[in-house]
């Protein structure tokens, strides 16, 4: 997916939501749970009913990972599902994979060309050479960790790094945003920016204005929508808003599916509302 194409759907569809999959099979409802493929036939009835309202899906690889075979198996059966049923979706691997060499190869092979994923999430710990490999991809984007939601983000990527020459003094998560942004282009590159933290959102917008931002932290973790949207959105909206539990979890019964349409209609039109 463009990054043209990837604006012209947030357009189009006034949305700029991000579903994530994040899919536990201990909270799948009753009724799913003797079926053959359980977790597909979950994300399967999410889908369905939140494709209205969203323009991306996110899977975190770890929930599929560890069912072992039957998991992974059931994460591609998913990947294949929204490709042919809505193939103008942009489908995002939330794996963080970090490695360099002949594994980081492998690992974009893996991504991009054996599961057919748009995006992938990337820890940039070991450098460019943990990056360059998914950049080669035409079409697919590198999604790069820079200031994460969790409170202990402030262990690595809040730390201050000491300038050079005429270049003040920087966090850490400031300084990949302008490294990585050297390394790609607002084509093939995103960033991961916590939506609990508004107000370095707005800073990062400062040196970093094209590139789009994967945003999570709406819903479940108390990120706030309307001061994400104040503080990152560009002309091109710039920004994917990303709610898993909140949305996907909205009720644990049989109506899971109709819960979590509502749940996604309602973030839907709040931010049909910011993009008008």
């Amino acid at each position: 997916m463009t990054y043209s194409q990837l604006s012209n759907a947030i357009k189009s569809k006034g949305s700029f939501l991000c579903v994530g999959l994040d899919t536990d099979p201990g909270l799948i409802p009753s009724l799913l749970q003797k079926d053959t493929n359980p977790i597909f036939s979950f994300n399967m009835e999410i889908v369905d009913a939140t494709a209205p309202y969203c323009i991306a899906y996110k899977l975190n690889t770890a929930f599929y990972e560890a069912e072992g075979t039957r998991g992974m198996e059931q994460m591609l059966m998913t990947v294949k599902y929204i490709r042919k049923k809505y193939p103008s979706m942009l489908i995002i691997a939330d794996a963080k994979r970090g490695d360099i060499g002949n594994t980081a190869i492998h690992y974009a092979k893996a991504f991009f060309e054996t599961y057919g994923f748009d995006a992938v999430t990337l820890s940039p710990y070991m450098g460019r050479d943990s990056i360059f490999p998914f950049l080669g991809y035409e079409d697919k984007w590198s999604i790069v960790l820079a200031l994460t939601s969790n409170n202990s983000a402030e262990d690595f990527e809040m730390e201050q790094i000491d300038g050079k020459e005429d270049v003040p003094a920087e966090p850490l998560y400031s300084n990949v945003i302008r490294k990585v942004m050297n390394w790609g282009t607002k084509d093939n590159t995103m960033f991961v920016v916590g939506a609990t933290r508004p107000e370095k959102i707005a800073e990062i917008r400062k040196y970093c204005p094209d590139h789009f931002l994967l945003v999570p932290g709406i819903g479940a973790q108390g990120g706030s929508l309307s001061n994400v949207a104040k503080a990152g959105m560009n002309k091109n909206c710039g920004l994917i808003a990303n709610s898993s539990r909140s949305i996907i979890y909205a009720s644990h019964g049989e109506d899971f599916a109709s819960a979590a349409a509502t749940s996604a209609s309602r973030v839907a039109a709040e931010m049909a509302t910011i993009l008008a």
